[in-house]
């Protein structure tokens, strides 16, 4: 079966009959991409919430850990009397 032949038994085929969409196919879609926009926004939020956390978990830690402040030495004794 050649190329063209195979393209004229496939436009019969279209123009026989009319493509079958089913009824309620734009309803089906808006639901469905609703319920995927509600899914993003849910996801979103949650990734929020969960670096704000993060955030507010860091400074929690930092303020009673100070990492900043050098720990005393505990190599040597400490010099008490000259």
């Amino acid at each position: 079966m050649s190329l063209r032949e195979r393209e004229a038994s496939v436009r019969r085929i279209l123009d026989r009959t009319p493509p079958q969409v089913p009824p309620d196919l734009c309803a089906a879609a808006v639901r469905r991409g609703g319920r995927m926009l509600r899914r993003r926004t849910a996801a979103r939020h949650l990734m929020w919430l969960v670096l704000l956390a993060a955030v507010v978990a860091f400074f929690v830690w930092a303020l009673l850990a100070r990492p900043w402040v050098e720990p005393p030495s505990e190599t040597t004794p400490p010099l008490t009397v000259w």
